[in-house]
């Protein structure tokens, strides 16, 4: 984890005059934990040789003038924030519910993309409150459909850290204005195909009251579709030779699983652009899917890591024999309706450029 150093303000009432912003910032481990339900929890060790080496951002800066109320106690905006401030909410801004590692990277592209738009971050705690303002986010613990309407607002928070995730999403929808796009990052969990089988955007997924996990997801899912917004249901999440179910295996060595279950991968980076490349094509009800399309099993996804000569140790086996398959994603027609293409082709090829 990063440290972006301790902001003190002399009053509760705070004027940011124009200035630079800039972030420079490292993957933070407690929103990859987070983001736990997308794939396999990390192991947060590394086996990484490198340790100095660890993954950053890219630079973004940009020029604003914020006006945000202080909280004394935490040194961070309060729910108090947004409403405190003139600012009006521009036809180009967007509301990141669950600012982590995927929602710092969508807001990060937001920016580039368009430079003179403004980023919200709604929160659970102000713990990262300080980061965010010094990401060019503004920060917030709870705004109400009442008085904050967003022409774009992305949902990335895990069903971890509420009771009511269905509820939590259709708050995120009351605060969407309908003109921009409304967008829920998902997990491919809820397809049915446990064979290994092919899986596409249309696949059949399975139905309510088989799996309590996939059932959080699809009922959050509905809520989005019932509001005209889409859904990006992703495959397994990596960044970086510290951070991803390859590391997960590596520190376990020997896992009770079967060597011959298929995964699908997405890179970070590549999730983030895909969402942004959606948001701005303004869809409506549309379901996408985020996948390289190089599925791999288990066992050839460990052979990767074990040949790379990136790591200080080494896989052992797998030893699983009756637990269920995973299944193939391809999700070519995404890809065709959106006009994207990864950065990041295929897991094997990431290893290849990673130092």
């Amino acid at each position: 984890m990063i440290t972006m150093g301790t902001t003190c303000f002399p009053t509760t009432n705070v004027l940011f005059e124009p200035q630079k912003l800039s972030g420079n910032f490292s993957i933070l481990c407690d929103n990859v934990r987070g983001l736990s339900f997308l794939t396999p929890k990390p192991h947060l060790r590394s086996s990484y040789s490198n340790l100095g080496n660890r993954v950053k951002f890219t630079s973004f800066s940009m020029y604003k003038t914020t006006h945000l109320k202080v909280s004394q106690d935490a040194l961070s905006p309060t729910e108090e924030s947004l409403s405190s401030s003139p600012r009006v909410i521009g036809e180009h801004d967007l509301l990141v519910v669950g600012p982590g590692v995927l929602g710092r990277l969508v807001a990060q592209k937001w920016h580039q993309e368009i430079p003179d738009c403004q980023v919200y971050g709604q929160t659970v705690t102000t713990h990262h409150h300080n980061e965010l303002i010094q990401m060019g986010i503004y920060p917030s613990l709870k705004w109400t459909e009442a008085t904050h309407k967003f022409p774009n607002v992305i949902y990335c928070a895990p069903p971890s850290r509420t009771p009511d995730y269905a509820g939590n999403v259709r708050l995120a929808a009351l605060s969407w204005n309908g003109e921009g796009s409304f967008l829920f990052t998902s997990s491919s969990a809820p397809y049915d195909c446990n064979d290994n089988g092919s899986c596409d955007e249309d696949s059949p997924v399975l139905p309510i009251g088989r799996n309590a996990r996939v059932d959080v997801l699809l009922k959050a899912e509905n809520v989005v579709l019932e509001f005209g917004g889409c859904v990006l249901r992703l495959a397994g999440l990596y960044i970086s030779l510290v951070i991803g179910a390859h590391n997960y295996y590596l520190e376990k060595g020997t896992v009770d699983s079967r060597p011959d279950h298929i995964l699908n991968l997405i890179h970070y980076e590549d999730a983030a652009s895909l969402a942004v490349a959606i948001l701005k094509k303004k869809f409506r009800g549309q379901i996408f899917l985020g996948c390289d399309n190089h599925p791999l099993s288990r066992q050839q996804m460990m052979d990767l890591v074990n040949k790379s000569g990136k790591f200080n140790k080494k896989f052992d086996k797998f030893t699983g024999t009756d637990d269920p398959l995973g299944k193939r994603l391809n999700n070519t027609k995404t890809r065709q309706v959106v006009g994207w293409k990864p950065k990041y082709p295929s897991f094997a090829g990431f290893l290849e450029s990673s130092l």
